[in-house]
């Protein structure tokens, strides 16, 4: 590094104003020049995200304190002024967030929300602020960007809301771009589209990145030096490479240690094997916007899909954003009408089933879903949340069903939590929880809705080993949706390809990653930065 660091973290130490709380960020020191690609890893609570928004002063005030110094372009920031620092915010240092929803206003449309830093920032006119923000949309390839600046934020899908939002922190040209965490809710082909993005704009103005996140394959591909932080310890830095391929802390190799690898022991479901699931050419539609004067044009979701799982059987679902794959997961549990086609359980169409029949396939077929938090009811306790889904199961009195609740939770590594509350359970504890409510009536279907999605690394191998050890003893089919192709190596037995709601390939897991024949997989396969880091890992 030759002259002045852009950016000076010293002994930066970070408390939350509760006494006997362990701090949240102990001694971070650490410097990045310009133009460099950094990452900061850890798993949540790790302090990272205190860290960053340490250095442009945005900590909550009267619940945190901060000590240290932050010297940015050789100015210390934590002396300066909230007028100061809003003059560095956004010119001199830009920030793009996890959820681009919660950082756009949904009240304002997309072109007033690009001028307002402009405009505080630099003296243009109304004129100038309207051409370079479509030139900047365009950069970040927004179709049509002048009918772009009319709409609002709930008119586009993440990845272009995110891509949005990389175009209002970057008109500004920032010297440093802080990123949290920017594509954790995007599917694997928009998180390549932004992050390429991201990395191309920084490189044309020599901006310095700083990356935010707990995916060590997006740290192998796009930065060259990362910090390792473990609950507010700074306990491994260097180059990228060196630190992923052979790290030193025992911290490190353990969050290396949890990529997705391929199950080699799994033994293959045979062929023969009866299915389970049926689903014959099914067709299914979303009704279109209306219109003044008429009904708005149906749009096709799913469009002629044919799929079956057998007994005993993963079979992984992958796709894009808007692929299909919910949609698809969704009509299986007979949550969503269909257009036309039938779907099958035990050989049974659902909408020729009586109402004992009807019943038995809802105690017989479960679902998981994304985000344990939003499903879970915040206002009941954790053994009560499992135990409704057997109040149908016929032949259960209340000490069986006492009973069934406290060895689900043991089977799920809960034993002792029923008492809890869902909001006194992190992450990880409430995805075992949604696992337990799904096999609590011992189902013969599961449905997984991206069950990992949000997980930390570590969290996330455990969540899939445990998957994995239930349904080899409890033997239950299960239908895996996923965006995450590494996951989809470590468990399932059989994968399928959506795009745009039809399925372009199929096949035993090894066979189509190993010679993908379709493009799409193919595009999804390279989008998949944690495939080639377990290579690095393991060289």
């Amino acid at each position: 590094m030759t002259g002045a660091p852009l950016l000076e973290i010293e002994n930066l130490r970070i408390e939350a104003d509760q006494p006997g709380r362990p701090p949240l960020l102990a001694g971070l020191s650490f410097t990045l020049a310009a133009g460099e690609r950094m990452a900061i890893v850890g798993e949540s609570g790790s302090g990272k995200t205190m860290a960053t928004r340490a250095i442009p002063g945005l900590l909550a005030t009267g619940t945190h304190r901060a000590a240290g110094a932050i010297r940015f372009e050789g100015r210390d920031l934590a002396k300066l002024g909230e007028a100061e620092l809003r003059a560095v915010r956004g010119a001199g240092i830009g920030l793009v967030f996890q959820e681009p929803m919660t950082s756009l206003n949904p009240a304002l449309a997309i072109g007033r929300q690009l001028a307002e830093g402009l405009t505080l920032h630099c003296a243009l006119s109304d004129a100038e602020i309207r051409a370079r923000s479509i030139a900047m949309l365009q950069r970040v390839h927004i179709r049509d960007p002048e009918a772009c600046l009319k709409r609002y934020p709930h008119e586009f899908s993440g990845g272009m809301r995110q891509r949005i939002m990389l175009a209002s922190v970057l008109l500004l040209k920032p010297r440093l771009l802080i990123a949290d965490e920017p594509t954790t809710a995007l599917d694997t082909l928009s998180q390549r589209e932004v992050l390429d993005l991201m990395v191309e704009l920084t490189a044309e103005t020599g901006t310095a990145l700083l990356l935010i996140t707990h995916d060590l394959g997006l740290v192998a591909k796009y930065t060259e030096r990362v910090l390792v932080l473990e609950k507010g310890v700074l306990v491994e830095q260097g180059a990228t490479r060196d630190v992923l391929s052979a790290p030193k802390h025992p911290y490190t190799a353990k969050l290396v240690g949890s990529l997705p690898r391929r199950d080699e022991s799994r033994a293959p479901v045979a062929a023969d094997a009866s299915a389970l699931l049926s689903i014959e050419n099914v067709c299914v539609d979303y009704a279109g916007r209306p219109g003044i004067l008429r009904a708005g044009k149906p749009s096709r979701v799913l469009d002629c899909v044919d799929l079956n799982v057998r007994e005993g059987e993963i079979v992984a679902l992958v796709g894009a954003s808007g692929s299909g794959k919910t949609t698809l997961g969704r009509a299986a549990l007979g949550l969503k009408p269909l257009a036309s086609g039938a779907i099958r359980f035990e050989g049974v169409a659902l909408n020729e089933m009586n109402r004992a029949q009807r019943s038995g396939f809802r105690r017989a077929a479960q679902l998981v879903f994304q985000d344990p938090f939003s499903s879970l009811d915040p206002r009941l306790r954790i053994a009560e949340i499992v135990g409704a889904a057997l109040r149908h199961v016929p032949g259960l009195d209340r000490a069986s069903r006492r009973a069934r609740i406290r060895a689900t939770l043991a089977d799920v590594g809960l034993d002792g939590f029923g008492d809890r509350m869902p909001h006194q359970m992190s992450g990880g504890q409430r995805q075992r929880v949604a696992i337990a409510r799904a096999i609590v009536s011992e189902p013969r279907l599961v449905v997984a809705d991206e069950p990992v999605s949000a997980l930390d690394l570590t969290i996330q191998l455990q969540v899939l080993t445990l998957f994995q050890k239930l349904q080899a003893e409890r033997g239950f089919a299960c239908l895996f949706i996923t965006h995450d192709l590494a996951v989809v190596e470590q468990i399932a037995d059989r994968v399928v390809v959506l795009e745009a709601g039809r399925i372009v390939e199929e096949g035993p897991t090894a066979a189509v990653f190993d010679a993908p024949s379709h493009d799409y997989t193919r595009r999804l396969l390279a989008a998949t930065p944690g495939l080639a880091l377990a290579g690095i890992a393991t060289a």
